[in-house]
């Protein structure tokens, strides 16, 4: 497949805007296209492949895998699935492990959880809090707790039972739910992906947990984007020395291979029972394989570290070199999940990286979303700059 028929697919669903390359191969950082043009990645998949493209070690453990056992039913035990839930319940301070496929599944169960919970506290309707500009999935439950009006259009009616509050307002928060006895959690990401990269706050996160204690909710954080690393701590909401009650994952967890988990602390890893929820591929062999081996490469190459080094580095760049602008807004994120609001749409800006040899992404109409592997290198985060930086002031001047 040439560059120029990837473009059109007349037997795929148009269910994307596709750029018109095909992409064949990876190494490190770097994606190569049909016709042999190499690309900086700085998407990684929008924040999947951790550990870069064809890391040796990972594609050996997934050869040997592949060649042992991909799949085998949840009738039986999984000794790879037992072995990265310790791992992640470890890592997260938590309990228990719910696998499954992808975000959105890890997404949707956590919704099912709360429902529960409030079903076995003899709560007819439970109620969840959830946020503006925040993205949780595209099933018809996730899209109703995700704040994107666009994205929901056409699919109404939408699924009841969401409380939409402001971020970062705990007054906000407060009153929405005041005298409501049908509140049963609260629904966020540490940051927001699709939303624009949007943080909360730390003091923020630490009052919502104080508040969930009190009154007897769980906290439910969804760490599918912002997970994982990225930021320089396993897990974004770590920074406020806070754990959650429910906490869904997937995106990186399997560098490339699809993997979701839900984890889950003491209030909330009681609440299925078997028959309550399931999956047929959740928790297969190839994927717990991946996962295990993803946090072991990952703790042995140090790249939480390098996370939040080199992020750190390319945000700084980024300021520097856009900084004076006035029509870039804000450099923000932490470690390796960026974003660079502009004044203006700038859809645009993501086919220009393309021609220019860099992959990234645009969010929320404004924002260049920055989420590579993170084993980017500081040569390669300067490399980010020196093209992404020229796009950028050229394509405010227009």
């Amino acid at each position: 497949m040439t560059a120029a028929s990837a473009a059109a697919s007349p037997h795929l669903m148009n269910t994307y805007a596709r750029l018109p390359v095909a992409m064949v191969r990876g190494q490190g950082c770097r994606l190569w296209d049909a016709e042999g043009n190499s690309y900086l990645d700085g998407l990684g998949g929008i924040a999947v492949n951790t550990l870069g493209h064809a890391h040796p070690r990972l594609v050996a453990a997934l050869q040997e895998q592949v060649a042992t056992l991909i799949h085998c039913c949840n009738y039986y035990h999984a000794p790879d699935a037992e072995k990265l839930a310790q791992k992640l319940t470890e890592l997260a301070g938590m309990t228990n492990v719910f696998f499954c496929c992808t975000g959105l599944e890890a997404n949707e169960a956590a919704l099912k959880l709360a429902r529960k919970y409030g079903h076995d506290k003899g709560i007819a309707k439970p109620q969840i809090v959830v946020y503006e500009k925040a993205f949780h999935g595209r099933s018809i439950a996730t899209l109703s707790a995700t704040g994107n009006a666009k994205v929901q259009q056409g699919f109404e009616p939408l699924v009841e039972g969401f409380i939409r509050v402001p971020l970062n307002d705990i007054e906000a928060l407060q009153k929405a739910t005041a005298g409501n006895p049908d509140v049963v959690a609260v629904f966020f990401e540490t940051i927001q992906g699709e939303g624009g990269i949007n943080q909360m706050r730390i003091d923020y996160l630490r009052q919502v947990r104080a508040l969930c204690n009190e009154r007897g909710w769980l906290l439910m954080i969804d760490e599918v984007q912002c997970g994982m690393g990225r930021t320089g701590k396993w897990f974004a909401h770590q920074w406020a020395g806070i754990v959650p009650d429910v906490m869904p994952l997937a995106k990186g967890l399997g560098s490339g291979v699809p993997i979701g988990a839900v984890v889950a602390g003491p209030k909330a890893a009681g609440i299925f029972q078997p028959g309550n929820h399931g999956t047929t591929f959740g928790g297969n062999p190839l994927a717990m394989r991946a996962g295990v081996e993803t946090i072991r490469i990952m703790e042995e190459e140090g790249l939480l570290e390098n996370a939040a080094k080199v992020g750190a580095h390319l945000k700084e760049a980024l300021q520097q070199a856009l900084g004076g602008n006035p029509g870039v807004k804000e450099v923000r994120g932490q470690g390796l999940m960026l974003g660079i609001e502009l004044v203006k749409p700038c859809g645009a800006l993501t086919e220009r990286a393309l021609k220019a040899g860099l992959l990234i992404s645009v969010t929320a109409d404004c924002v260049v979303r920055l989420v590579p592997p993170l084993i980017l290198t500081v040569a390669e985060a300067d490399q980010i700059v020196a093209i992404l930086a020229p796009l950028i002031e050229a394509f405010l001047k227009e």
